[in-house]
C-alpha cells in the first residue's frame, strides 16, 4: 500500500505564508465541481453541495486504496469559486445574489469512468440531493496570486484586498474567479483558527 499526501506533495499550492502574498503557477488539474447561488451561511444547496462533493470524493479515495491501484490518500480540501452577476454586490455583502462553484480536487490516478463508477455506488447507498448536479471537470487556473487566511470568513476583507493591491503595485490585472480554498474543519476548529487559502488569477 502506497500512501500520497498531495497537500504535501503540492506545498506551493496549499501552504502559502501568511504574511506575504506569493505568486505561483497552478498546473491544470481535475476536479469534482457543483455550480450554485445563494447565501453560504444560509442556503440548503449549499450545504447539499458540500455532501455530494464529499461523499463521492471518499468513495473514490477508498475505491483507489482496496482497488488494483493500491494507493491510499487524504481527500483534498474544498474549494471554491465566488462572483454574482452584479459584482457591486458582491463587494458588499448582499450573499443572496452570491453564485458559486464548490470542487475538491482529484490527484491524477482518478479518471471519469472511476468517477461514474463512485457516483454510481454512491447513489445506489445514498444517494445525496445534489449528486445529479456533480461533474467531473479539467480546471486550468495557471498563474495565481495567493495568501492564507486565518481566522473567520467574516474577516476576509483586509485579506483580499491585500492580494488585489499586491496584483495592482506589481503591474498585473486580475482575472477570472474569486478562490478560496477551506483548510480546516469548521466544525471543530475556533473561527480565530480558520485557515483559508485566498487565491485570485492574474495576467
Amino acid at each position: 500500500m502506497t500512501k500520497v499526501d498531495y497537500k504535501k506533495k503540492l506545498k506551493h499550492l496549499y501552504k502559502p505564508s501568511a504574511k506575504l502574498v506569493e505568486i505561483v503557477e497552478v498546473p491544470t488539474m481535475n476536479f469534482l465541481m457543483i455550480d450554485g447561488e445563494g447565501n453560504p451561511n444560509t442556503s440548503q444547496e449549499f450545504k447539499d453541495a458540500v455532501e455530494a462533493l464529499y461523499v463521492v470524493s471518499y468513495a473514490l479515495k477508498f475505491m483507489t486504496k482496496k482497488g488494483e491501484i493500491g494507493v491510499d490518500y487524504g481527500v483534498l480540501p474544498l474549494e471554491g469559486l465566488w462572483w454574482a452577476d452584479d459584482m457591486s454586490s458582491f463587494s458588499v455583502g448582499d450573499k443572496a445574489s452570491w453564485k458559486w462553484t464548490l470542487m475538491i480536487m482529484q490527484p491524477d490516478l482518478i479518471n471519469e469512468e472511476m468517477v461514474k463508477l463512485a457516483i454510481d455506488q454512491v447513489k445506489a447507498k445514498k444517494d445525496p440531493v445534489s449528486l445529479s448536479l456533480l461533474r467531473y471537470e479539467t480546471f486550468e487556473e495557471g498563474r495565481v496570486a495567493q495568501v492564507m487566511h486565518v481566522g473567520p470568513f467574516s474577516e476576509e476583507g483586509p485579506t483580499i484586498e491585500k492580494v488585489h493591491t499586491f496584483i495592482d503595485e506589481n503591474g498585473e490585472k486580475r482575472r477570472g474567479l474569486h478562490h478560496e480554498i477551506y483548510l480546516s474543519d469548521i466544525r471543530r476548529a475556533d473561527p480565530k483558527n480558520w485557515k483559508t487559502i485566498i487565491r485570485q488569477p492574474m495576467t
